[in-house]
C-alpha cells in the first residue's frame, strides 16, 4: 500500500493523492513517492532563513582583484567578511514586503548554521545526547552510510517545526528523514566563484568551496556549509508520542 511521505500514514484507495518524483532520471531508478492531497499545504509559515522582497533592494558592489590575491569590493567594510571570507551583501529587513520562499537570506542562513538554530522559527534546534536534529531530503540511495559525511546548507530544525516543514516545503514532498547529528562542523561555503580576467574578475560558476581551498579567496559566499557526522535516523512522531 502507498504511504504518504508527509504523514507516513497509508493512502487508502478512495483518498486523493499525488505522485512525486525528484527528477526524470531518478524516476527510472527509484520508487515513486506519494502524498495525500490533504497533507500538502500552501506555504503559510515564512522560514527564518527566507528572504523578503524588501531585502532585495540593494545595489551590488563592484568586485575587483586584490593586490594580495583574490577578490574584494570597492569600498569594502569589515562586515563584508567573516573569517576572511567575502560574503554577498544583503539588507536585514525581515518581514518587510513579501516572502521569497525560494531565496535564502545569506545573513540569517549563516547565523542559523553558526549557532545551530531552527531554519523555520529561528529558535535553538532540538538537541539531546545523541545530537542535533536535522530534517533532510531522503537521499539514502546516494551512497552507503548516507547522511554521514554529507555537506549541507540546510540549518537544523526543532521538533515543533518538523510537521510544518514537511507539509509546506515542496522539496520535501518526495521524501524526508529526521536525523540526529552527533557531530558537525562548519567546513565551507556555497557561492559565486570568480577568476582573473583581462578586464577584472570574471564570474566562473556557483559551487561549494571548502575553507582550505585557494578558491575561497575568489568566492563571494551566499550560504554556509556544515558537514554532518555520527548520524542516527529517528522517528520524531513516535518520540513525541512517547513523551506526551
Amino acid at each position: 500500500m502507498r504511504a504518504c511521505t508527509i504523514c507516513d500514514e497509508p493512502i487508502k484507495p478512495d483518498e486523493p493523492y499525488k505522485r512525486h518524483a525528484r527528477s526524470r532520471k531518478e524516476e527510472r531508478t527509484l520508487p515513486a513517492f506519494f502524498t495525500h492531497d490533504r497533507c500538502r499545504q500552501r506555504p503559510a509559515v515564512v522560514p527564518f532563513i527566507a528572504t523578503w522582497s524588501a531585502e532585495k533592494n540593494i545595489v551590488a558592489p563592484r568586485v575587483v582583484s586584490r593586490l594580495t590575491g583574490g577578490i574584494g569590493y570597492v569600498g569594502e567594510v569589515p562586515d563584508d567578511r567573516d573569517r576572511g571570507v567575502l560574503w554577498g551583501r544583503a539588507l536585514d529587513m525581515r518581514g518587510r514586503g513579501r516572502p521569497l520562499y525560494a531565496d535564502v537570506h545569506p545573513g540569517r542562513q549563516r547565523f542559523a548554521m553558526r549557532h545551530e538554530l531552527c531554519q523555520v522559527c529561528g529558535k535553538p534546534a532540538n538537541f539531546d545526547p545523541r545530537g542535533t536534529l536535522w530534517l533532510l531530503e531522503d537521499r539514502r540511495g546516494d551512497y552507503p552510510g548516507w547522511p554521514n559525511d554529507l555537506m549541507t546548507t540546510h540549518p537544523p530544525i526543532c521538533r515543533a517545526c518538523v510537521p510544518t516543514a514537511r507539509a509546506q516545503c515542496r522539496h520535501l514532498w518526495a521524501g524526508s528523514v529526521t536525523v540526529l547529528v552527533g557531530r558537525s562542523e562548519v567546513c565551507g561555503v556555497v557561492g559565486q566563484q570568480y577568476a582573473p580576467g583581462a578586464f577584472g574578475p570574471r564570474k566562473v560558476r556557483d559551487d561549494t568551496v571548502l575553507f582550505e581551498e585557494p578558491a575561497i579567496q575568489w568566492t563571494i559566499a551566499s550560504q554556509l556549509v556544515r558537514a554532518l557526522y555520527d548520524c542516527t535516523f529517528v522517528d520524531v512522531g513516535r518520540e513525541l508520542a512517547r513523551r506526551s
